[in-house]
Parts: C-alpha cells; sequence; structure tokens
C-alpha cells in the first residue's frame, strides 16, 4: 500500500506543469489575435494591453543573449518605442 502511494506521488511530481518561452510568447500572440477581432472592450484594453507588456518584456528578458531566440519562440516586434 505505502509503495502505491509513492509511486503516485513520484508519478504526479513528474508531471508538474510547466512553461517553456515558446507557450509564453503564444500567450502574446493570441491577445494580439483577439484585439485585432475585437475580443476586448474599451475598458478592458488597458488591463489587457499592461498584462501583455509585462509579458513581452519578460520574454525580452528571458530570451538568449547572444542574438537570436530559441527555436519556435516568434518574440513581439516593437513598434514606436512600444512592444506590439
Amino acid at each position: 500500500m505505502t509503495e502505491e502511494v509513492t509511486e503516485t506521488q513520484a508519478t504526479e511530481e513528474a508531471a508538474a506543469p510547466n512553461l517553456s518561452l515558446q507557450d509564453i510568447a503564444m500567450m502574446v500572440q493570441i491577445i494580439d489575435i483577439c484585439s485585432k477581432r475585437g475580443g476586448f472592450e474599451g475598458p478592458e484594453m488597458e488591463q489587457v494591453g499592461g498584462v501583455r507588456n509585462r509579458v513581452a518584456a519578460f520574454l525580452e528578458a528571458a530570451a538568449p543573449k547572444e542574438g537570436e531566440a530559441p527555436a519556435g519562440v516568434d518574440l513581439p516586434e516593437e513598434v514606436e518605442g512600444e512592444v506590439v
């Protein structure tokens, strides 16, 4: 019985959720797509934009410094000094 509990706990710990930079970059892209399609009302845009900009800034800070993002990670582009 003890062995079963230990094996179950080990399996749950091994399958703990995690996020990659690619997942986080996808969040930024989803926010961009939703805003282009009118998925947010005017009063919501400030909060959504703030979250989007913080996530994009995190991606920039976490990106490898050698000039290129890991395979599959598309960092948001900057337009007029703001992350878009």
